[in-house]
């Protein structure tokens, strides 16, 4: 069994930029969504920074974040 690779850390004094982290996603009560295994949404509730209710037709998920696999339509 192999760990993941370590972050590597950015000195201050590196001729090199840091390496760019991705904006956290945020959404809000009724955008659209699509998920990787459940598929088109719409957000119905939020949890700061938590999670966020979506009701995929069938089904409502809590998807907790950093919501990985799921992009605002």
């Amino acid at each position: 069994m192999t760990k993941p690779p370590a972050a590597k850390r950015h000195l201050p004094t590196s001729p090199f930029k840091p390496p760019v982290v991705p904006a956290p996603k945020h959404f809000a009560v009724g955008d659209q969504v699509t998920h990787d295994i459940y598929g088109l949404g719409r957000v119905i509730g939020i949890e700061d920074g938590i999670a966020a209710l979506v009701n995929f037709g069938s089904v409502e998920q809590r998807i907790l974040s950093p919501y990985a696999k799921m992009t605002k339509l």
